[in-house]
Protein backbone atom coordinates (compact mmCIF):
# COMPACT_ATOMS: atom_id res chain seq x y z
CA UNK A 1 0.00 0.00 0.00
CA UNK A 2 1.77 3.64 -1.69
CA UNK A 3 0.39 6.32 0.80
CA UNK A 4 0.89 10.05 -1.09
CA UNK A 5 1.90 12.47 1.77
CA UNK A 6 1.45 16.36 0.42
CA UNK A 7 3.22 18.69 2.23
CA UNK A 8 1.48 22.55 1.76
CA UNK A 9 2.39 23.98 4.91
CA UNK A 10 4.39 26.46 3.62
CA UNK A 11 3.86 30.34 3.38
CA UNK A 12 5.62 30.47 -0.37
CA UNK A 13 7.05 33.86 1.07
CA UNK A 14 9.90 33.57 -1.74
CA UNK A 15 6.92 34.44 -4.18
CA UNK A 16 5.93 37.34 -2.68
CA UNK A 17 4.00 40.15 -3.50
CA UNK A 18 1.78 37.18 -5.39
CA UNK A 19 2.08 34.45 -2.77
CA UNK A 20 0.44 36.32 0.23
CA UNK A 21 -0.30 34.30 3.74
CA UNK A 22 -3.88 33.53 3.27
CA UNK A 23 -2.71 32.41 -0.50
CA UNK A 24 0.93 30.84 -0.55
CA UNK A 25 2.07 29.67 -3.82
CA UNK A 26 1.14 26.03 -3.72
CA UNK A 27 -2.97 27.41 -4.07
CA UNK A 28 -1.98 29.98 -7.01
CA UNK A 29 -3.18 28.74 -10.15
CA UNK A 30 -0.58 29.88 -12.54
CA UNK A 31 -0.62 30.76 -16.27
CA UNK A 32 -0.26 27.50 -18.70
CA UNK A 33 -1.18 24.96 -15.84
CA UNK A 34 -4.04 23.54 -15.30
CA UNK A 35 -5.66 24.11 -11.69
CA UNK A 36 -2.95 25.14 -8.68
CA UNK A 37 0.45 23.92 -7.69
CA UNK A 38 -1.36 21.97 -5.32
CA UNK A 39 -3.87 20.10 -7.64
CA UNK A 40 -0.67 19.45 -9.72
CA UNK A 41 0.67 17.31 -7.34
CA UNK A 42 -2.36 15.34 -6.93
CA UNK A 43 -3.26 14.98 -10.30
CA UNK A 44 0.52 13.57 -11.50
CA UNK A 45 -0.85 10.48 -8.79
CA UNK A 46 -3.23 9.30 -11.32
CA UNK A 47 -1.91 5.49 -13.11
CA UNK A 48 0.12 5.24 -10.26
CA UNK A 49 -0.33 1.66 -9.03
CA UNK A 50 -1.33 0.84 -5.47
CA UNK A 51 -2.23 4.00 -3.82
CA UNK A 52 -3.92 5.21 -1.29
CA UNK A 53 -5.92 8.63 -1.05
CA UNK A 54 -3.47 10.78 0.58
CA UNK A 55 -2.78 12.92 3.43
CA UNK A 56 -2.95 16.37 2.94
CA UNK A 57 -0.65 18.31 6.04
CA UNK A 58 -1.70 22.20 5.96
CA UNK A 59 -1.61 25.14 7.76
CA UNK A 60 -4.69 25.88 10.16
CA UNK A 61 -5.21 29.02 8.16
CA UNK A 62 -5.42 26.96 4.68
CA UNK A 63 -7.75 24.05 5.62
CA UNK A 64 -10.65 25.46 3.76
CA UNK A 65 -8.30 26.41 0.46
CA UNK A 66 -7.19 22.97 0.79
CA UNK A 67 -10.78 21.41 1.05
CA UNK A 68 -11.95 23.71 -1.79
CA UNK A 69 -9.31 22.62 -4.02
CA UNK A 70 -9.58 18.66 -2.96
CA UNK A 71 -13.31 19.22 -3.57
CA UNK A 72 -12.69 20.32 -7.21
CA UNK A 73 -10.34 17.19 -8.06
CA UNK A 74 -13.29 15.15 -6.80
CA UNK A 75 -10.99 14.25 -3.71
CA UNK A 76 -13.22 15.00 -0.67
CA UNK A 77 -12.18 12.03 1.00
CA UNK A 78 -8.30 12.76 2.35
CA UNK A 79 -7.45 13.34 5.77
CA UNK A 80 -5.98 16.66 6.24
CA UNK A 81 -3.95 16.96 9.08
CA UNK A 82 -3.64 20.40 10.20
CA UNK A 83 -0.47 22.25 12.04
CA UNK A 84 -1.20 24.23 14.43
CA UNK A 85 2.30 26.34 13.93
CA UNK A 86 4.61 25.01 11.40
CA UNK A 87 7.57 23.76 12.12
CA UNK A 88 9.14 22.48 9.14
CA UNK A 89 9.30 19.16 7.19
CA UNK A 90 10.39 16.70 9.79
CA UNK A 91 7.12 16.90 12.02
CA UNK A 92 4.96 17.26 9.61
CA UNK A 93 5.85 13.40 8.01
CA UNK A 94 6.04 13.00 11.40
CA UNK A 95 2.67 13.61 12.19
CA UNK A 96 1.38 12.00 8.65
CA UNK A 97 3.11 8.46 9.17
CA UNK A 98 1.23 8.94 12.66
CA UNK A 99 -1.99 9.29 10.57
CA UNK A 100 -1.17 6.47 8.30
CA UNK A 101 -0.21 3.57 11.24
CA UNK A 102 -3.79 4.04 12.39
CA UNK A 103 -5.65 1.29 10.62
CA UNK A 104 -2.71 -1.02 11.90
CA UNK A 105 -1.36 -0.79 7.89
CA UNK A 106 2.65 -0.80 7.20
CA UNK A 107 2.43 1.53 4.37
CA UNK A 108 4.84 3.05 2.32
CA UNK A 109 4.72 7.29 2.02
CA UNK A 110 5.41 9.06 -0.76
CA UNK A 111 6.10 12.22 0.67
CA UNK A 112 5.79 15.12 -1.90
CA UNK A 113 5.74 18.90 -1.61
CA UNK A 114 3.02 20.50 -3.18
CA UNK A 115 4.47 22.93 -4.54
CA UNK A 116 6.82 21.49 -7.44
CA UNK A 117 6.28 21.89 -10.86
CA UNK A 118 6.70 18.39 -13.08
CA UNK A 119 6.22 18.86 -16.75
CA UNK A 120 6.81 15.23 -17.43
CA UNK A 121 3.84 13.16 -15.81
CA UNK A 122 5.03 9.60 -17.32
CA UNK A 123 8.55 9.95 -15.95
CA UNK A 124 8.14 10.88 -12.90
CA UNK A 125 5.71 7.89 -12.39
CA UNK A 126 7.99 5.48 -13.88
CA UNK A 127 10.64 7.08 -10.70
CA UNK A 128 7.86 6.12 -8.24
CA UNK A 129 7.56 3.18 -9.37
CA UNK A 130 10.94 2.45 -9.68
CA UNK A 131 11.61 3.82 -6.27
CA UNK A 132 9.30 1.50 -4.82
CA UNK A 133 11.30 -1.86 -5.82
CA UNK A 134 13.47 -0.28 -3.30
CA UNK A 135 11.18 0.94 -0.61
CA UNK A 136 9.38 -2.49 -0.16
CA UNK A 137 13.26 -3.71 0.77
CA UNK A 138 13.11 -1.42 3.32
CA UNK A 139 15.08 0.92 1.83
CA UNK A 140 14.50 5.02 2.02
CA UNK A 141 14.41 6.33 -1.10
CA UNK A 142 14.77 9.97 -2.34
CA UNK A 143 14.04 12.11 -5.45
CA UNK A 144 15.81 15.20 -6.40
CA UNK A 145 17.59 17.35 -8.72
CA UNK A 146 20.98 18.31 -9.56
CA UNK A 147 21.51 21.73 -8.13
CA UNK A 148 22.61 24.26 -10.29
CA UNK A 149 24.33 26.25 -6.91
CA UNK A 150 24.71 25.79 -3.55
CA UNK A 151 21.78 26.43 -1.51
CA UNK A 152 22.19 25.78 2.49
CA UNK A 153 18.59 26.19 3.02
CA UNK A 154 17.61 23.06 1.52
CA UNK A 155 20.45 21.16 2.82
CA UNK A 156 22.09 18.33 0.87
CA UNK A 157 22.48 15.35 0.24
CA UNK A 158 25.57 12.95 -0.82
CA UNK A 159 24.73 10.51 -2.99
CA UNK A 160 26.10 6.46 -2.03
CA UNK A 161 26.94 3.90 -4.91
CA UNK A 162 24.81 3.04 -7.71
CA UNK A 163 22.54 0.40 -7.36
CA UNK A 164 20.32 -1.48 -10.13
Amino acid sequence: MLIPVILAGGVGSRLWPVSRSMLPKQFIDFPDMSGSLFQNTLSRLKGVSDIEDPIVVCNGDHRFLVAEQLRQLGREHCNILLEPVGRNTAPAVALAALCALQDDADPLLLVLPADHMIKDQVVFQRAIEQALVSARQGKLVTFGIVPSVPETGYGYIEKGEKIS
